[in-house]
């Protein structure tokens, strides 16, 4: 366990379990359906490079970028798109992938402004959820794991984009950030 983890809260193999319920709700629901699998980056590249390897379904990918953090540990509230998806969503079904939801507002700016851009729907994905963080109302549709409110780094989570490379998700020691 790297020196900056205060405990292991999912290891590689539940991560890998996770992932894979979440895979076989996405290709139940997505069958017959021509979809977008939108990736928000950086966060979501562990996760969703797993997660669109366990579904056997023809689909698209693509990402966006958008920033409400900085390089804190909460949300400053005003979203910023850093880089746009790549293709048009005019008419298609649009899927987000996305590490972890706590407020929300990010990915309600993001059904907003997809929707704006003639998405025919969206639907949400994460890994980790904390919903007694929750300001914004939206929902989720495929949640892989209800958490806490704790500071969470790897598979992807990072903290001053530092430890994104750990095989496990763990609570990052407080005095690391405080």
């Amino acid at each position: 366990m790297h020196k900056d983890i205060e405990s292991v809260l999912f290891s590689e193999k539940e991560i890998e379990n996770i992932v894979n319920i979440l895979a076989n709700q996405i290709e139940k629901d997505y069958n017959n359906k021509d979809f977008i699998m939108v990736g928000l980056l950086k966060g979501s590249v562990a996760f969703m490079s797993d997660l669109m390897k366990k579904i056997n379904l023809d689909f698209s990918i693509d990402f966006m970028v958008v920033s409400s953090y900085g390089g804190g540990t909460q949300s400053t509230g005003r979203v910023n798109v850093l880089k746009d998806i790549s293709q048009s969503v005019e008419g298609k079904e649009i899927l987000i992938v996305e590490d972890i939801i706590d407020s929300g507002n990010t990915l309600n700016f993001i059904k907003k402004y997809l929707t704006v851009k003639g998405a025919k729907s969206i639907k949400l994905c994460t890994l980790f959820d904390k919903p007694d963080r929750r300001t914004a109302d939206i929902t989720v549709d495929y949640v892989g794991m209800k958490i806490p409110d704790v500071f969470i780094v790897g598979y992807g989570l990072d903290y001053d984009e530092k430890y994104r490379n750990l095989p496990y998700v763990g609570v990052l020691k407080p005095s690391v950030y405080s």
